[in-house]
């Protein structure tokens, strides 16, 4: 029975996670017998958005000697610094947690050929690679996990700092030690970090609390809240978390909420957003897909998100939520449905009159997949956007078939052509 089999594997998100409790009565065995999938309707806004090129990079004939990669590569991130692109990835035995993890960063002028700057590790997991060019230093920050693949644990949040010598330091703890980073970014000249607590609430079937925290900082090494008096800007089982400016100074934000709210008692995302003036006042809708690895951008007037898509047959995480069952068995039956599915990363556009989120196109991926990151073209039309997968080119595996086998890491220049 293929529910049976997934109950003997962990069950894994972005990162990795707590095997799940004795099962609760689902009633069927998830995607078992599911109709066909019927692919979405693209509601493309002001641009064609087209994949133009594509091309693997890690393992790639490029990479420097001291960086090997291993069989799983996946959590990455990329950025402009003095004059260079900066890559780190982490590579791994596989997706799961491991004291064999290592995060390399490499740099190069032309995306092709790369130089070896650091290799990071510490014994444990290391995860969630987060860049900050500021005020001529290069920040690197991570969450450091534990070494068990069965579980998620978080252990705090470090960074590294490359000085405008080129000397990179140590790894340093920093901030509260609950949190797990997940977009740092300078916005308008402004730094700011997006953290969540309590991760290792997430794969619980009686998850706790968890708390999105809006920062930003003087020096990239001590934060605070955008707002002092509220630096929280969603609890209640939201994670991931990113955000982005349209022209007018509305924030747009999108945060991944796979625990679920017990209060509301929904599952999935919730699609956010804070008027200028009162960036630390969210306003967020219930979304029942969830957009892992959340990735938001503006250009031209949209706001643009790079997030997972599951390929179940309404795309949703909250399938159970017509079931109208108990809390903790709709968490339950999501985690295990979820897991059945074949994924895709997936760019969406924020209607923003709406306060939704709408299919635009896929990146070409497959399996185990999406954790993505952006640089901006060589034209005002193109974007660069780097991500992991499986085998673009091979079978369309289940998220669970994905997470042990190879994954890589990809270069994909998108272009986003004004519509007229």
């Amino acid at each position: 029975m293929r529910a049976l089999a997934l109950l003997l594997l962990p069950l894994t998100a972005c990162s990795s996670s707590e095997p799940s409790p004795a099962a609760p009565d689902t009633g069927t065995d998830a995607a078992e017998d599911a109709p066909v999938i019927v692919p979405p309707v693209a509601e493309l806004g002001r641009h064609t958005v087209t994949v133009v090129e594509t091309r693997k990079v890690i393992p790639g004939p490029g990479l420097p000697a001291e960086s090997p990669p291993r069989v799983s590569n996946n959590n990455l991130d990329v950025v402009r610094h003095d004059g260079k692109i900066y890559l780190a990835w982490r590579t791994a035995p596989d997706h799961y947690a491991s004291d064999a993890t290592a995060l390399y960063v490499l740099s190069s002028t032309d995306e092709k050929t790369w130089t070896y700057e650091t290799k990071l590790t510490a014994g444990t997991d290391l995860r969630e690679p987060r860049f900050l060019s500021f005020k001529g230093s290069l920040f690197l920050y991570l969450a450091r996990l534990g070494t068990d693949p069965n579980k998620f644990e978080p252990q705090g949040m470090s960074y590294v700092e490359r000085t405008p010598d080129g000397t990179w330091g140590k790894l340093t703890d920093f901030h509260d030690p609950r949190y797990i980073p997940w977009r740092a970014r300078v916005l308008g000249g402004v730094p700011y970090l997006l953290a969540y607590d309590n991760g290792g609430y997430l794969y619980r079937q009686h998850p706790g609390p968890t708390h999105v925290a809006f920062l930003t900082t003087d020096d990239g090494k001590a934060w605070r809240g955008v707002d002092l008096a509220k630096p929280i800007v969603i609890q209640g089982g939201a994670s991931e978390t990113d955000f982005a400016f349209a022209a007018d100074g509305t924030l747009f934000a999108v945060s991944r909420n796979e625990a679920g709210d017990p209060e509301k008692k929904v599952f999935g995302s919730w699609v956010c957003r804070a008027e200028k003036g009162a960036l630390s006042a969210w306003s967020c809708k219930h979304d029942r897909k969830k957009y892992d690895s959340p990735l938001v951008f503006a250009h031209d007037g949209e706001i643009y998100l790079v997030g997972r898509r599951n390929l179940s047959p309404d795309g949703t995480y909250d399938r159970a939520e017509i079931d109208d069952r108990p809390f903790d068995e709709r968490w339950f039956k999501n985690q295990v449905d979820y897991k059945t599915w074949p994924k895709r990363c997936s760019i969406w556009r924020f209607v923003q009159a709406e306060n939704r989120i709408a299919y635009v196109t896929d990146l070409p991926s497959k399996g185990d997949t999406c954790f993505p990151a952006i640089l901006d073209g060589a034209a005002p039309d193109e974007k660069v956007i780097y991500n992991y997968s499986s085998d673009v080119d091979g079978p369309d595996l289940s998220w669970t078939e994905g997470q042990v086998k190879p994954t890589f890491v990809y270069r994909h220049v998108v272009k986003l052509t004004p519509r007229l």
